[in-house]
């Protein structure tokens, strides 16, 4: 059930609300987005729905072809391993560059999902995991690093929605993590490089 913004709230503000239904695996893949129904649902004007669903588009959560309604696209299996296989690489050159290191901002990532309530949406955990995963690759001070993964994070995002069934149980995901950023700060390059592959390897077959 959708509730009415505030006639005060933004573009922003709705983005937001359907940025959440979508990373919590409320609206599930392929189904559409019309924009007069959800101004109805939200009580906004369409333009303001336009411009929303505009921001998700652009940050690939959302996709749009020509005289459709916006949509969530499906991530398959075969997706999901094709984007292990670039990632795989660019996360073991994190793993050389930070081994050894605490990443304070990586931490600060794990402190805050494993304080998130019982009750959280699930894309509360999918922000906090990807906040982590992105502050060890900034991490490296490289900056063509940052953009190459950059490109990855709304597949990665919408790869995490399918892990809300695997993980019913948060503390084991921020166990895991736990165990990955410990193994990172304390071990050589090549035991960080280990750590780190062991970890993408898991899950759903391709990592988290």
């Amino acid at each position: 059930m959708t509730l009415p913004l505030r006639p005060v709230s933004t573009v922003g503000a709705l983005a937001d609300a359907l940025r959440s239904r979508v990373l919590s695996g409320e609206i599930a893949p392929g189904t559409p987005l019309p924009e007069q129904e959800l101004a109805a649902s939200y009580g906004v004007a369409r333009p303001t729905v336009r411009e929303a669903l505009a921001v998700l588009v652009h940050e690939g959560l959302l996709r749009r072809e020509r005289n459709r309604s916006a949509y969530v696209p499906e991530v398959t299996l075969a997706d999901l391993d094709d984007l292990m296989y670039v990632r795989r690489p660019l996360e073991d050159l994190m793993a050389r560059a930070v081994a050894g290191r605490r990443v304070p901002e990586a931490e600060a990532a794990l402190r805050r999902m494993a304080a998130l309530p019982a009750e959280a949406v699930w894309s509360e955990t999918v922000a906090e995991h990807m906040a982590l995963h992105e502050a060890l690759i900034e991490a490296v001070g490289s900056p063509r690093l940052e953009r190459l993964y950059g490109v990855l994070a709304a597949e990665t995002r919408l790869g995490l929605v399918r892990l809300r069934e695997v993980y019913e149980d948060r503390d084991v995901l921020v166990r895991e993590h736990r165990g990955l950023l410990d193994a990172i700060a304390g071990g050589t390059a090549e035991e960080a490089r280990a750590a780190v592959a062991a970890h993408l390897s898991h899950s759903w077959g391709g990592g988290a």
